[in-house]
């Protein structure tokens, strides 16, 4: 089973674009996903790989989707 310590970019960007979020802009080793309606963007580092738990996190809490769901979702990619 998949753990938030070892995600990878690549697999949290196609989990993004699952979503229905869309990369809005790169900016200094950043990358900024949006959707129409979110109250917030998504941010990332695009150097630390696999993501720190703590954004996957605190994303995760901005699109609105469970720790679970989103291991689950990882599962079927």
């Amino acid at each position: 089973m998949k753990k938030l310590s070892n995600v990878s970019i690549e697999e949290f960007r196609a989990f993004l674009r699952l979503q229905g979020l869309v990369l809005s802009r790169s900016n200094g080793g950043h990358e900024m996903w949006t959707k129409a309606g979110m109250v917030r963007p998504i941010v990332f580092q695009t150097h630390i790989n696999p993501l720190p738990e703590f954004v996957i996190k605190n994303n995760l809490a901005v699109i609105g989707i469970s720790k679970k769901e989103f291991l689950d979702i990882l599962e079927s990619l």
